[in-house]
């Protein structure tokens, strides 16, 4: 009896199971700007993702692949994800809707891209032939709307969200494309690479790059931006610090190695969406924007005011809680290089 005892004991003994991953659900869109959130879950594919490996074993990473701003923030102010990479006015509006208290901005992603394009038959020469025309952009209320709107109004035109001087038409870019060829649009505000494709596929002529509109931060404004709920920054602040390292090094190994990037995006691209850039097209619109983890923060501050001025917000919001930049800057610090604003 006493012999079978030992046997009996090991017998009851269980093993515990491993201890559950952290789950930690990551957005971003199939666009060329969302650059290192595309690269990122092309990686992941492989088994040996890029965010993955350098947030530990016991961490799963969930990607979500969004089409508009709007739903990726609708999606975290849901409890949906924790982090998405996406574009500043949709960041501004789920920011100004929870009254700061659910979105941070961790850090930049791209900067540049979007341009205005006339069509090539001379029809818009100058800002006085812009009256009584239809330009059309992505998503109302979206970055390059406000900045559509924004510069007509500077021009001395009367714009309303459905009429006025100009006609300003929130139009998905494929069918910008479409309209455009047809000549039933006179001018695309637009970000890459559809500026590109309005170029090459429909011969339309750069009437400006919005570069030139942003003197005060050397024609740098930002396009795409990684931005967290307020509950995971809190909660898992570690966490979220490894994520921002990862994110900063995915950026300079993008800079350094964009041969190898552009081919990791654009195979990307064709699994999210059966279709990638045309090599000429890439090339092209990869030029025109910048990869960055800079937020170029004085340009979201301007965004916002002029949201106000195209009548999309109440009042200039308060945006001083909208940024977290502190683990930026410490992972930047810990680089031996200069810190944000």
């Amino acid at each position: 009896m006493t012999a079978i005892a030992p046997l009996l004991l090991l017998a009851t003994l269980t093993i515990a199971p491993p201890p559950e991953k952290k789950k930690l659900r990551v957005g971003h869109f199939p666009n060329l700007t969302h650059a290192q959130g595309v690269i990122g879950h092309g990686l992941s594919r492989t088994g040996k993702g890029w965010f993955e490996e350098r947030l530990g074993p016991d961490v799963e990473i969930e990607w979500y692949v969004y089409n508009a701003g709007p739903t990726a923030m609708e999606a975290m102010l849901a409890g949906s994800i924790e982090l998405t990479y996406v574009g500043p006015n949709p960041a501004l509006n789920a920011y100004i809707r929870s009254e700061g208290d659910e979105i941070r901005i961790l850090a930049g992603a791209a900067s540049g891209g979007a341009a205005l394009i006339v069509q090539p038959d001379g029809r818009i020469q100058k800002d006085a032939d812009f009256k009584k025309k239809r330009i059309a952009s992505p998503q109302l209320g979206n970055t390059q709307d406000v900045a559509a709107r924004a510069f007509l109004k500077s021009k001395g035109f009367k714009i309303t969200q459905t009429g006025g001087d100009v006609l300003v038409l929130p139009t998905a870019n494929p069918d910008q494309l479409t309209l455009f060829q047809k000549g039933d649009l006179d001018g695309v505000w637009t970000v890459e690479p559809w500026v590109t494709r309005l170029e090459l596929e429909a011969k339309g002529k750069i009437y400006l790059e919005e570069k030139e509109l942003w003197p005060e931060t050397d024609g740098r404004y930002v396009t795409t931006q990684l931005v967290s709920s307020v509950e995971f920054l809190t909660e898992q602040r570690e966490l979220a610090k490894k994520f921002v390292a990862a994110h900063v090094e995915l950026t300079d190994w993008i800079n350094a190695n964009s041969a190898e990037a552009k081919r990791l995006l654009n195979a990307e691209l064709v699994a999210e969406t059966t279709k990638g850039i045309a090599p000429e097209v890439l090339e092209r619109a990869w030029s025109r924007f910048e990869v960055t983890h800079d937020p170029v923060s004085a340009s979201l501050k301007r965004s916002a005011r002029d949201a106000h001025t195209a009548g999309f917000l109440d009042k200039n919001p308060d945006l001083s809680r909208i940024y977290a930049l502190e683990l930026l800057n410490d992972v930047l610090a810990q680089k031996g290089r200069p810190g944000v604003l």
